[in-house]
């Protein structure tokens, strides 16, 4: 339940907030430019009065026209790629403000609509209407500009949360189908000892349910002491040693500093479980395996080996299959950890199949 719960609480979580634009923006944004276009303006004039007039008319047109490209004609012609009608309309919008701004300009500012042009212009003429166009197509394209980037900006950190959430989901899943493939295999072996009426039977439920406890608590974290994962290790051996007796023959070994390290829960089990489930299991005669532990600064050198069982020449079908314990592995290892952080390596030689993994602890 626990898992599930999370998984739930993940898939619910907002996409980031940080590029949202609120009504605040939008304000903030146009006063400072309101001011600063002012300023500007009646500093060339050396006519503040006159720069605030021209200002107070033709910033609501800038804005109409910035949010009239922005909200409706980009999406409905840019985004379905209606190239040629989108540069018609905006040419035609451009045209209805020039109309406008003049206007307003001539009846309610000054009969000289462009006090910028070194001649008195009380009409509209070609020079008028190039330079007043224009620089509404500046206000508007940089008015767009930010808006696309904003939008890019959010769009790609939604596309970045979501990888990152499929990724996290991905693993825990993984996670948690370790725990089902382990206890399967065990209530297996208890099986089978409680048809033998074995009275090994309640030491291995013991073990087994030390082992549950471990597993409960373990596969919430994202990392597991490595200590504890060596001791569920140590625990799960055991319970095989029961299951096996005298045929099975077991070197474990572990050396180096194991304080202070660190690892993702339950990664080590399959590997060892995948020894007896296609070693053990499958060998007649004895079997033997070996497990070597060590850590050296901050890396952790896993070696196991097991005994490859002789092949039934009437079978058609491979002694060896990982299942979902080695591929298990192999996923979360490219889930949970960066490429440079780990190597793994599997292989045949000598009548013995090898596993070693280097990892960053």
């Amino acid at each position: 339940m626990y898992i599930n719960d999370k998984l739930e609480e993940l898939l619910k979580v907002e996409s980031p907030q940080q590029y949202k634009i609120t009504y605040k923006h939008h304000i903030i944004f146009w006063v400072i430019y309101f001011l600063l276009n002012t300023l500007r303006w009646g500093s060339i004039h050396s006519d503040f009065a006159l720069s605030l007039k021209t200002n107070l008319i033709g910033f609501p047109i800038h804005i109409a026209l910035s949010y009239f490209n922005i909200y409706f004609l980009m999406p409905k012609f840019v985004y379905t790629r209606k190239y040629v009608m989108y540069a018609l309309l905006v040419v035609v919008c451009l045209f209805v403000m020039l109309l406008v701004k003049f206007n307003l300009t001539y009846y309610l500012v000054s009969t000289n609509v462009m006090p910028e042009s070194p001649e008195y212009v009380d009409s509209l003429t070609l020079n008028y209407a190039i330079i007043t166009m224009f620089g509404e197509l500046y206000v508007v394209a940089f008015a767009t500009a930010i808006k696309v980037t904003v939008d890019w900006l959010r769009e790609h950190s939604k596309l970045h949360d979501l990888e990152k959430r499929q990724l996290t989901t991905e693993l825990k899943f993984l996670r948690s189908q370790v725990s089902p493939h382990f206890f399967f295999n065990t209530l297996n072996n208890i099986y089978s000892l409680t048809l033998e009426k074995s009275d090994k039977a309640p030491e291995v439920i013991l073990k087994l349910s030390g082992l549950m406890r471990y597993l409960l608590y373990a596969t919430k974290k994202r990392k597991q002491d490595l200590k504890s994962e060596i001791d569920c290790i140590q625990n799960y051996i055991d319970l095989e040693r029961i299951r096996f007796n005298d045929s099975l023959e077991i070197d474990f070994g572990i050396s180096g500093d194991l304080e202070n390290k660190e690892i993702a829960p339950m990664l080590l089990v399959p590997l060892i479980e995948n020894c007896f489930k296609h070693g053990a299991s499958k060998n007649i005669g004895d079997m033997n395996i070996t497990i070597d532990i060590n850590v050296d600064e901050d890396f952790l050198y896993f070696k196991v080996s097991n005994t490859i069982p002789k092949r039934d020449t009437n079978s058609k079908v491979a002694t060896r299959g990982g299942g979902i314990g080695l591929s298990n592995v192999k996923k979360r290892l490219e889930l949970g950890y960066d490429p440079n952080n780990y190597e793994l390596s599997i292989f045949e030689k000598e009548k013995m199949f090898h596993v070693d993994l280097k990892l960053k602890v």
